[in-house]
């Protein structure tokens, strides 16, 4: 398989997360997303995914899967374990949900595209983009939060982790970055740090990646 990713990318992040957890070998090709303007908008890689966003996933077969959540599902259905969404079709919908929180309201706000627009498009500065980004990151971390001080198990949705720690380990790292306070947040902290102790976590961190700089 080629795994078309950005070492900074939070979503190419949850799909090293999830391969790495099947236990899966990938040739990884690196898509620089502010080098020259951004390698995915070359002609190259529009052949490869014409959205022009990362990551994708190229199979043996030459078929080509994008969108992280969907990639890490199609992993999961083909290869049984670990299992990243165990469980009965309610346990499956609430793991999803807590997953959705972090790619659909927290991430989509905060990708760099929409930093991009931000800056260039509407001239903010920098202090204001960077204020925008820790909005919405408390606001979806809030609400998070919540729901996983609902018990005491150490990640999101039980003993092991599963789809939506995928989802929430890279916010972390991104909400750090962005010098996000955290302390609001001592469950989430706890998850990430259990999760991130485990190899497939640690070896997927943007830090680790051939294309770190």
């Amino acid at each position: 398989m080629t795994f078309y990713e950005y070492w900074r990318s939070s979503a190419a992040y949850r799909v090293r997360i999830a391969l790495n957890l099947k236990g899966l070998a990938y040739d990884p090709e690196a898509i620089h997303l502010t080098r020259d303007g951004g390698d995915q908008h070359t002609p190259a890689y529009r052949a490869v995914n014409p959205q022009g966003l990362i990551p994708a996933l190229k199979l043996g077969d030459g078929t080509v899967l994008i969108q992280s959540l969907a990639i890490i599902e199609y992993l999961d259905e083909t290869i049984p374990e670990p299992r990243l969404l165990p469980g009965d079709a309610i346990r499956r919908a609430e793991i999803r949900a807590l997953a959705e929180m972090v790619a659909c309201d927290i991430h989509p706000l905060n990708n760099l595209r929409v930093l991009q627009y931000l800056k260039r498009e509407l001239g903010q500065t920098q202090d204001s983009i960077d204020q925008w980004y820790r909005h919405w990151v408390v606001t979806g971390f809030a609400a998070l939060e919540a729901q996983a001080a609902r018990h005491s198990q150490p990640f999101l949705c039980g003993d092991t982790p599963t789809l939506a720690d995928i989802c929430l380990v890279p916010q972390m790292y991104n909400a750090r970055r962005f010098a996000t306070d955290l302390t609001p947040y001592p469950r989430l902290v706890a998850i990430d740090a259990a999760a991130t102790a485990l190899p497939a976590f640690a070896k997927a961190a943007p830090e680790e990646q051939p294309d770190a700089v």
